[in-house]
């Protein structure tokens, strides 16, 4: 099977990854057809999951191999992972700063961004869509890198795509579930719901043609995507996972997600 896919081009590979990572999001978003509440229990087990496979992803799918591709190069092993976190960080920060958005369960007063007379459904949708960013380009990047026979092989980055797409699920069950709660019809709260996935593919192709455009930037563009994604998994996850007073079961619930990405980037990686 693996011998099939390295056949494709890697833009078609990262394509069909972050396709199946926006589908797994639509999935989680479908269950508002079936419940109209789905319980704050659930929901932070489900969001601490997802911090978990994120940061480990962060690790084992992005760092780890952009420090293995810069040793024996002209600067030392570890700028380019340090300078590409960091750079990761600041881009996620200044559109943290002006893309209008507001978390899940908070009020609308604690909007962030630009100041608009949005509806709150867009500001929660526009919230997902912000910390999707850097999921489709670390799978564009990690696909763009095994095309390179480097250190990130194609296993590599099909688990990160799987992964991603584990921790999509409740993503979709996050924006839909409140919407279809607060008495929004079941198909308009599964629309906005699979909506903050939608840039996904767009992330991934963007992510894929930068690295094969400018393969010397491989190792930096691993570690920024690295960076964008503990930014958010800093800056949103992790506290959204705790602020229902669910502390013990999301952080449980985030170390079997670090540990479920882990075991699917070394089998598979």
């Amino acid at each position: 099977m693996l011998e099939v896919v390295a056949s494709w081009p890697p833009v078609v590979q990262a394509l069909l990854a972050t396709l199946f990572t926006w589908g797994v999001t639509a999935l989680g978003a479908s269950a508002v057809f079936f419940t109209r509440d789905v319980g704050r229990r659930v929901l932070d087990a489900m969001l601490g999951f997802a911090a978990g496979v994120m940061i480990a992803a962060s690790y084992w799918s992005l760092l780890a191999p952009s420090i293995e591709m810069a040793e024996g190069g002209l600067l030392p092993a570890w700028f380019p992972a340090v300078t590409g976190f960091l750079a990761g960080a600041i881009f996620l920060r200044g559109i943290d700063l002006v893309l209008p958005h507001l978390h899940l369960n908070a009020r609308i007063s604690e909007a962030e961004g630009i100041k608009t007379e949005w509806q709150r459904s867009i500001l929660m949708v526009l919230a997902i869509t912000l910390h999707n960013i850097p999921e489709g380009l670390a799978v564009g990047v990690a696909f763009g890198a095994a095309a390179t026979g480097d250190t990130a092989a194609l296993g590599g980055a099909i688990a990160l795509a799987i992964g991603i797409g584990l921790q999509n699920f409740p993503e979709g069950i996050a924006v839909a579930a409140p919407l279809r709660r607060s008495g929004m019809s079941p198909l308009k709260s599964f629309w906005y719901g699979q909506l903050s996935a939608v840039v996904e593919p767009i992330a991934g192709v963007i992510g894929v043609l930068a690295v094969t455009v400018a393969r010397p930037l491989l190792p930096y563009a691993l570690a920024f995507a690295a960076g964008a994604m503990i930014f958010v998994v800093v800056e949103e996850v992790i506290p959204e996972s705790q602020r229902g007073g669910n502390i013990d079961l999301a952080t449980t619930s985030t170390m079997i997600g670090f540990a479920l990405m882990m075991l699917l980037d070394v089998a598979l990686g």
